[in-house]
């Protein structure tokens, strides 16, 4: 597979963490955090790239499935998340993985940094103590660069997982330029992002994705942006950059 070099990075400012990539064949994650935890990120992808590597061999439909499936009972953690998330919004396993795989190794490292920001390819886990931004990124939309979305500090961590249907290479669907979820869960989040995104196809589907956003239970907000217009809903606070 060939890199992509992932340029809306250049983009992400955070004075106050040190920031480092960990980067391990198709997983190429940003982390922000109080101190370098490069070494053992490194590990902990290794081990959930492994465990759902591994799982594959037992059950090959898992990682091709474009519908919900149940795992097998000895089926890693990580891989369980992944199958939950995705029959919760009725996609394929697989579109929880980036998410899933932020989400694991956020709460791996959190033990080591109170303050932590994990990015695996638009999908983001954060555990933050002041407002933060995070610039939202929309193909070729005239919005894309232009808006953010505004995030105070919970007590727990959450999750900002992104879809789109003309940027990337996530498999979706439909055209949405992004489809941005807030959630608990990352693992629900970016499974949502891809369900939400393959119904919007056209400008005239913004009211179709929300609706069905609004049947998905445990999403906290979502953006749709495609072409020069935008949808939302729940609590989502947007402002320009």
């Amino acid at each position: 597979m060939i890199y992509q070099q992932r340029a809306y990075r250049n983009y992400v400012k955070a004075n106050d963490l040190i920031k480092f990539e960990v980067i391990e064949e198709e997983s190429d994650l940003l982390i922000l955090a109080q101190k370098n935890l490069y070494e053992k990120a490194l590990g902990l992808i290794l081990k959930y790239r492994t465990e759902i590597k591994d799982y594959f061999k037992l059950d090959p439909q898992f990682e091709k499935s474009f519908s919900p499936l149940r795992p097998k009972r000895q089926a890693p953690a990580i891989v369980k998340a992944m199958a939950q998330a995705a029959k919760r919004v009725g996609v394929g396993p697989m579109a929880a993985v980036a998410g899933t795989l932020a989400e694991f190794v956020g709460q791996a490292l959190l033990p080591d940094s109170e303050e932590l920001i994990v990015e695996n390819g638009g999908d983001i886990f954060l555990k933050i103590k002041q407002v933060r931004q995070v610039r939202v990124f929309a193909g070729t939309s005239p919005l894309s660069g232009k808006i953010a979305l505004e995030l105070e500090p919970q007590a727990k961590p959450f999750s900002v997982c992104t879809s789109s249907g003309t940027a990337g290479r996530a498999l979706s669907f439909g055209k949405a330029d992004a489809v941005v979820v807030i959630a608990d869960q990352a693992s629900l989040a970016d499974a949502a992002a891809t369900a939400i995104g393959n119904v919007v196809k056209d400008i005239s589907d913004l009211e179709q994705g929300l609706q069905l956003a609004k049947k998905i239970r445990g999403l906290n907000g979502v953006l749709i942006i495609k072409d020069d217009q935008l949808g939302a809903l729940g609590k989502i606070k947007i402002v320009p950059r």
